[in-house]
């Protein structure tokens, strides 16, 4: 008994083997790794949008959702990057069952994000450049909120789709960067990331600006007038879809959108 607890106390003890293949499974946790400075450790990842031109030839794993677990397999990764909803459960669980390393993230606030930087900048034999990213990030989000905070938040509606209408909660990272620009999220009360609301809930709540990232979406609210962002003309495309992606580039897409929101009335 003696000799088998000491084996496990050694095992322990002995330091992991550097990362050196690793799949990332969402475009946030690709723009990660370029931004660790890591693009030489990736071998594969998951399609989902358009690629950085540097992975443009890079192996792919399957698209959002549909993950080809024998294409990944054959990578021989020593480390695969996810995002919870990238994939679905029972592959998740069939990777865990195969011991292939996972390193899961699913940052709901900034400060979640902010620690990822660092979590993944130590598993792949970035650490310093992970916190560094972490510090210049917090930073910037600090200098931002101080720039742009109001005394009476801004009530915002953010509209993720139209049929069926869907936004974002309380939950989801958006909603708390919100806060960062002087805003708030009409819908931070419901726990889910991506709730599906009704169009009434809207008018109840009634924004002061109204975000989507289409067009036709922000010109279906001309029909409720009576909507102070429709009053006011404060029906505004999302400026910089990467508010979408949490890595490091939220930062720069975070300060486009407070300085849109700024101009609110």
């Amino acid at each position: 008994m003696r000799v088998i607890t000491l084996c496990l106390m050694l095992l322990l003890a002995w330091p992991a083997a550097a990362v050196e293949r690793v799949v990332s499974l969402a475009p946030s946790l690709t723009e990660i790794m370029l931004e660790l400075d890591a693009g030489d450790l990736l071998v594969g990842l998951l399609d989902g949008g358009e690629r950085p031109a540097a992975l443009a030839q890079l192996p792919s794993v399957g698209r959002y959702g549909q993950l080809e677990l024998e294409s990944l397999l054959q990578l021989q990764p020593d480390l695969v990057l996810l995002w919870p909803d990238s994939i679905g459960s029972a592959q998740r669980q069939q990777l865990q069952r195969l011991g292939i390393p996972l390193l899961i993230a699913e940052p709901r606030k900034l400060a979640d994000l902010a620690e990822n930087f660092v979590e993944i900048g130590a598993r792949i034999d970035r650490a310093e450049q992970g916190r560094q990213l972490q510090r210049q990030f917090n930073t910037g989000l600090a200098e931002l909120r101080q720039r742009y905070q109001r005394e009476k938040p801004l009530r915002l509606f953010y509209q993720v789709w139209d049929v069926p209408l869907y936004t974002i909660g309380g939950q989801q990272i958006i909603s708390d960067a919100l806060g960062i620009c002087g805003a708030e999220n009409i819908f931070a009360e419901l726990a889910l990331p991506a709730p599906q609301i009704s169009v009434e809930a809207v008018l109840q709540g009634n924004p002061e600006v109204i975000l989507a990232g289409v067009q036709g979406q922000l010109d279906a609210w001309r029909s409720w007038p009576g909507v102070a962002a429709v009053a006011r003309e404060q029906l505004w495309l999302v400026p910089d879809a990467g508010l979408e992606r949490p890595s490091f580039q939220m930062l720069g897409a975070l300060q486009q959108l407070c300085e849109q929101l700024a101009e609110a009335r």
